[in-house]
């Protein structure tokens, strides 16, 4: 059962990461300006958030089961509307959907991995979890670059869209009924707060909440900028795929490993802050230099701090969560993971930096948010400690 729900997160996550390497050139292709296909490409993420947060409050009336079934069916739509759109608007109608409907699906998806959990291995639980996805992000771009050149961009959306409404099936036949209000053993440190703001004042949820927006904000500097630094140091495009894919590897590794034990071994506010720094370490180093082996090396290092960070994120919020609230908490958790994507490639391009500045900007905004993190965990220690 367990397995079968990484299955849907890998889906969910490949039908992401296959669009990166075609969507600005599908854009093009209809006639958008520069403009324009800056709109398309962020206009998954802006309605992705939409869809994280009406999925959180469908998910805690009414259970993951049906959230799941109608994120993977109504993506599966949306994908094979692709096929057919043939102008701008359509294309931006369909972004706007796709949005929503992959927004409502991968909080559920987590969701249900959570609440069927042992509270024992939950950072094993989230590290494999954190496999599914760094095999997405492997698998699919290489998915949508191939089967674009070899047999068109339309089948890339058959495909995915295919593999969604077969996975939809096989969920309806395969998980279980998962009533809104589940019955677990109350742990120590689980809120049962049902308002975002609530959930907000929790503060290892705060931790968890500002590693995410950090991570991603990483993460979309990294994006838009690797690949421009390489082209300005004239190695060629196909250096970038292979840095991202040793990041993706490395931290697949570290995932899958005994290594996952450490995420439970260790409080998880801990090594979240660990991988932050080493991220941040990672892309100042990064405008640094300018040498391939080196370059290699450094994404290692930014694959050992995304492994850190992912699953030590997803315990905190299922160790301060309970089933009443725990879809709110995800959701908000994916919310801020694209507006961190949104947010890092925005400010890099609205302030035009060049890459290695906007390497140094976000290494910066990592380790002063470790630096808040902890700050705010020593306070809070010491309150307790007072009490």
């Amino acid at each position: 059962m367990t397995i079968f729900i990484y299955l849907i997160i890998m889906i969910s996550f490949v039908d992401t990461f296959s669009q990166l390497p075609i969507m600005s050139p599908f854009a093009q292709s209809l006639g958008a300006t520069p403009f324009f296909i800056g709109v398309v490409v962020g206009m998954y993420s802006l309605t992705n958030m939409v869809g994280n947060i009406f999925s959180g409050f469908w998910i805690d009336k009414e259970g993951t089961r049906r959230v799941l079934l109608f994120g993977l069916v109504a993506s599966g739509l949306v994908l094979f509307a692709y096929a057919f759109v043939n102008t701008v608007p359509q294309l931006l109608v369909a972004r706007f959907l796709h949005g929503l409907s992959g927004g409502i699906l991968v909080p559920a998806a987590f969701t249900f991995l959570a609440n069927r959990g042992d509270g024992a291995k939950r950072g094993k639980t989230m590290a494999l979890s954190g496999a599914a996805v760094g095999l997405a992000a492997v698998i699919g771009p290489a998915f949508g670059g191939i089967v674009t050149s070899k047999f068109g961009i339309e089948w890339v959306f058959i495909v995915i869209g295919s593999l969604m409404i077969v996975t939809a099936g096989v969920t309806r036949w395969l998980l279980p009924h998962t009533p809104a209000q589940l019955t677990e053993v109350k742990q120590a440190g689980q809120q049962n707060t049902t308002s975002f703001v609530g959930l907000l004042k929790v503060l290892p949820l705060l931790y968890a909440y500002i590693g995410s927006f950090s991570l991603m904000f990483a993460q979309g500097v990294l994006a838009y900028m690797l690949p421009l630094k390489v082209e300005a140091l004239n190695y060629g495009s196909a250096l970038s795929g292979m840095l991202f894919g040793v990041f993706g590897i490395t931290a697949i590794f570290i995932f899958i490993l005994p290594t996952n034990r450490l995420f439970d071994r260790f409080p998880h506010e801990y090594t979240m802050t660990v991988g932050m720094v080493i991220i941040g370490a990672a892309l100042f180093l990064l405008s640094m230099v300018t040498g391939q082996t080196v370059m290699y090396g450094i994404m290692m290092l930014y694959g050992t701090g995304f492994a850190f960070i992912f699953p030590s994120i997803n315990a905190l919020i299922v160790q301060h969560t309970s089933a009443e609230n725990r879809g709110k908490a995800f959701a908000v958790f994916y919310a801020l993971f694209s507006l961190g994507v949104v947010v890092g490639s925005f400010v890099t391009g609205v302030f035009d930096l060049s890459a290695d500045t906007s390497f140094v900007v976000g290494s910066a905004v990592l380790i002063v948010n470790s630096i808040v993190i902890w700050t705010l965990s020593l306070l809070a220690l010491k309150r307790e400690s007072l009490v």
